[in-house]
């Protein structure tokens, strides 16, 4: 029975108890997403794998504001500033200071760690919407310094980034996407891995534990110091990744990339996707990454029988993306995570109703 559904699972040891995966049925279904993810680079174009690999980077960075807001309760709304920390520090770095574009991230990916970490300490006192404007005045302030601060573009307003090099190996020009989708996907792997093995040790208890009831916490030994600037350390970390992966695919960094629209989006793609989930955060970044395409296309299709619809696609995409954001809050506040749970239940249980 243990073969088919998840329920009656008995472990007889730990290192049963610690496997990621106990059913045949989920062995079946990575091995399914493992096939797929090789397949994807053979039979896309250059322009859908270019949106495959603007998902990757959405889902390294939708995995870190969900190990900050649904697994500690730390709500933030500077998902951009921290991202264009890690994009801007990697540019300098690899650019004018000639340092090797491996090095260059990690220093980047240390560096927004230790400015969110910084801007983490209003946690140590606010919550809920006090936090949450705290953190959106992080943003406001990283989106003035990079905007006025002239060093950091050469009075330029952007730079410009070299076709990436890794130890001498350039990436060929006319494999560009392919190159760069197998160097995403592995790092957008050990970032979900990473990040799904962190909740199976005790900081990452910490964490839980800080979100659902802190005094309780508190009184049950947990340091909340600790806990939440290590939360924000973590999550602007894998922030400050995705930014540098950013800078470096598109070759170029821009204030424009990193506005308060940013921090919005991510912040949508794990309510969508589901808080305090690694597959919802990975499922809201496909959705919500594909939603703006998808309208696209739609306008494109309609657009000779409506010409209005392309002219005011903007607002139509902010108002769709409010819009799904209130069906979901509203029918499933625990997301697209819950959804899939619910039919492999549904699938797991028939013809039984419960």
């Amino acid at each position: 029975m243990s073969n088919v559904t998840a329920t009656g699972i008995y472990h007889r040891t730990y290192a049963s108890e610690l496997r990621l995966r106990s059913t045949r049925a989920e062995y079946v279904r990575l091995g399914l997403m493992v096939v797929l993810l090789l397949v994807l680079p053979f039979v896309l174009d250059n322009y859908w794998l270019s949106i495959v690999n603007t998902i990757l980077i959405a889902v390294i960075g939708a995995v870190g504001l969900n190990i900050l807001v649904g697994y500690t309760g730390q709500i933030s709304l500077g998902q951009g500033g921290f991202m264009a920390v890690g994009a801007y520090s990697s540019a300098i770095l690899a650019e004018r200071m000639g340092m090797p574009v491996p090095v260059a991230i990690v220093l980047a990916v240390l560096l927004t760690a230790a400015i969110g970490t910084f801007f983490g300490l209003p946690g140590l006192r606010l919550k809920g919407l006090y936090l949450a404007i705290a953190t959106l005045a992080s943003q406001q302030i990283i989106e003035f310094v990079i905007r006025r601060w002239g060093w950091l573009t050469e009075d330029r307003g952007y730079i410009t980034l070299d076709r990436l090099s890794i130890f001498g190996w350039t990436l060929p020009r006319e494999s560009f996407e392919q190159s760069w989708y197998w160097i995403l996907m592995l790092l957008a792997l050990l970032a979900v891995l990473a990040a799904r093995n962190l909740f199976r040790t005790g900081l990452g208890r910490s964490f839980m534990a800080v979100r659902d009831q802190d005094i309780a916490a508190e009184a049950i030994g947990v340091n909340l110091t600790t806990a939440k600037l290590t939360a924000f350390a973590v999550s602007s970390g894998f922030v400050g990744l995705a930014g540098a992966l950013t800078a470096h695919y598109t070759e170029t960094v821009t204030w424009e990339a990193f506005t308060l629209n940013v921090s919005i989006t991510y912040l949508a793609m794990i309510i969508v996707g589901g808080l305090g989930s690694i597959a919802g955060a990975v499922y809201g970044a496909i959705f919500m990454s594909l939603l703006p395409v998808l309208i696209r296309t739609v306008a494109d299709v309609v657009g000779p029988a409506a010409p209005w619809l392309s002219n005011q696609l903007p607002a139509i995409q902010n108002a769709v993306f409010g819009l799904v954001i209130i069906l979901f809050l509203i029918i499933e506040p625990r997301g697209l995570n819950r959804l899939w749970e619910r039919m492999k239940e549904y699938v797991r249980y028939w013809p039984f109703r419960y």
